[in-house]
């Protein structure tokens, strides 16, 4: 399977390495990046996630992409979370659907690299694999992701729903549901043709 790496104009959506699991560990134990989980995560646990990300990306050629900090920048390579697309679990009520999503380590918020990602990974999602929808979700509490869904042009469906790995009285359970399909955003502003510096490079995978 060829492994799609896409390039922004200061990031780099990649395979997993190694030398990423101990910060990604990190961030899954910050309470202040976990706010809105139901819970703070293991290293075991993380790694466990981040060996599945890297698998899904060996078999499909995309997902959840590791998220770096291109060579020209100040902290050259240095991983600061992930952002990508996923297929839905198939309990959720909307599936079968694609997801976008991200996490990245706090001292790297509010600096616009989760929008400028998350744009990379809905053009690849539209331009590349042809997608007709893609879907966001997230606690209803949780204002600050919401706001980004906002800026990728993507719309809330009022299709609120609880989300079934949550009891219904838990402070998550109640979950808001964006999505954006590919007309809406070929008529947007985040376009092809307005998103400038957005690459898409393969890599050959491992031989199965």
């Amino acid at each position: 399977m060829t492994i799609k790496i896409i390039q922004t104009q200061r990031l780099l959506l990649r395979q997993w390495r190694p030398s990423d699991l101990p910060i990604f560990a990190d961030i899954n134990a910050d309470p202040e990046v976990m706010r809105y989980f139901p819970k703070l995560l293991s290293p075991t646990v993380s790694d466990i996630i981040a060996n599945k990300c890297q698998q899904l990306i060996e078999d499909n050629g995309w997902g959840f992409w590791a998220l770096s900090l291109k060579a020209n920048s100040e902290k050259a390579d240095n991983f600061i979370g992930f952002v990508g697309l996923n297929a839905t679990h198939a309990d959720l009520p909307f599936a079968p659907s694609v997801e976008i999503a991200w996490r990245l380590h706090k001292d790297y918020w509010r600096q616009g690299y989760a929008t400028e990602a998350a744009q990379a990974a809905l053009k690849f999602a539209f331009a590349e694999l042809n997608l007709q929808q893609v879907v966001a979700f997230t606690a209803v509490i949780n204002k600050p992701s919401q706001k980004l869904m906002q800026r990728l042009g993507m719309t809330n469906t009022e299709d609120n729903f609880f989300h079934p790995a949550l009891k219904k009285e838990h402070r998550l359970s109640e979950h808001v549901l964006y999505k954006i399909t590919q007309q809406q955003w070929l008529a947007s502003a985040i376009n092809p043709s307005t998103v400038n510096n957005i690459n898409t490079e393969s890599l050959p995978g491992k031989s199965k």
